[in-house]
Formats: structure tokens, sequence, C-alpha cells
């Protein structure tokens, strides 16, 4: 964009340096034309005043002073010709240029209008391509969101949980609570700490019968208490 505005900012620039040189030679024309113009105007009025001075003076003056007028009518008059034909000059000169003038004008005026045309042209079509991209991200953007919405579709909060338990779990059962044990109550009546988790105990059988043999001490029972004697 840079380079294109840049590129037209050398044409339009080179189009203004004609229309200012040309504008510029206008005026100064102009200029001259009115001042011929001016001059002309008074050559008229110096002709007519020597006229009148002529027709004015014709039966009172001597002949030397008739002839004086006659001769500044004569001056009045090769002036007014030569003021005359330097003003039509002037104007002729000042129609070309201005011919010039309006023609290069037109031709200013379209070049202006087709670079316009240009500049709305490029930036329209520059700036629908980049929404076409914009659009076109959209919609690569809606494919990927409508995979991930697929993707959630399948997605079971009772499947995860399950799984993130049967991933995670540590077993089945819960921990024995712990209980109050009174020491004395524990030496009188020893109660075993039940597991969690039964686990078989192998009990003994009852005790066997004592007896003495010979040379060793001898026991004596009586009810649930045994003695022992020497």
């Amino acid at each position: 964009m840079e380079d294109f505005r840049e590129k037209q900012k050398l044409h339009r620039k080179k189009i203004e340096l004609i229309m200012d040189a040309i504008h510029k030679n206008r005026n100064l024309q102009y200029k001259k034309t009115m001042e011929a113009k001016r001059l002309y105007e008074q050559r008229c009025r110096d002709k007519d005043e020597a006229e009148q001075a002529v027709h004015r003076n014709a039966n009172l003056v001597t002949q030397k002073q008739q002839e004086k007028l006659f001769l500044k009518l004569a001056q009045t008059k090769s002036a007014l010709e030569d003021s005359d034909r330097n003003y039509q000059q002037s104007v002729t000169t000042l129609e070309k240029i201005r011919e010039e003038w309006q023609k290069e004008h037109i031709n200013a005026c379209e070049f202006f209008e087709t670079q316009e045309w240009e500049r709305i042209n490029y930036f329209r079509n520059a700036l629908w391509l980049h929404v076409n991209q914009l659009s076109q991200e959209c919609v690569q953007n809606d494919e990927k969101y409508e995979e991930i919405r697929k993707s959630l579709e399948m997605c079971s909060i009772e499947k995860d949980i399950d799984f993130f338990v049967n991933l995670r779990k540590t077993g089945s059962l819960a921990p024995a609570p712990v209980v109050y044990e009174n020491y004395y109550n524990t030496q009188r009546n020893p109660t075993p700490v039940r597991s969690p988790v039964p686990v078989p105990i192998s009990r003994r059988g009852p005790l066997p019968t004592p007896t003495s043999a010979p040379g060793d001490p001898d026991y004596a029972t009586v009810s649930d208490y045994s003695l022992i004697t020497h």
C-alpha cells in the first residue's frame, strides 16, 4: 500500500508542476494584456482629445499652430495604432495560453479522476482480500471448534469419575476406628484388637497333663491352681 501511495504521489506531483507553470504563465500574460488594454484606451482618449482640439481651434489659431495640432493628432493616431496592434497581439497570445491552460486543466482532471479510481479500486480490493482471509481463518477455526464439540459430546461424567476412582483407589475397606483401651481392663481381660481384614489365627490345643519323671519336682493341683513341690 505504501509503494502504491508513493507511486501515485510522484505522478500527481508531475501534473501539479505542469499546472503550476502554465497557471503562472497565464496570469503573467493576463497582466500584460490588461496593461496593453489600459494603454490602448489611453491612446484612444489622447487621439479623441487631439481631434477635438483641431476642430475647436480650426478658425482661431494661426497656420503654424494648426500644423502643430495636426502633427499632434497624427502622432496620437500612430500611437493609437501601435497600442491597438499590441493590445490585439496580447489578447491573441492570452487566448492561446488560455486554450493550452484549459487543455492541460482537462487532462489534469482526467488524470486525477483516473488516479482516484485506481486508488479506490486498489484499497477496495485489498480490503476485500483481507476480509476474505479473516473469513477463511474463521472457517478454519470453526472446523477446529466443531472437532472440540464432537469430542465433548463423547464425554461421560460418570465414566470419567469411575475411571479416576479405579486408577487412584487405595482399597475397598475403610480403616478400622481407634477405640479407647483401659489399661487395667486390658490386663485383666485382654481383648485382641480386631484387624480390619480377617486374618486366620491358628489356635493351640489344650495343655497336656504334666507328669513327673524320677528325680523331677512334683506338681500339686488344686482346682484351677497348680503348685510345684520339691
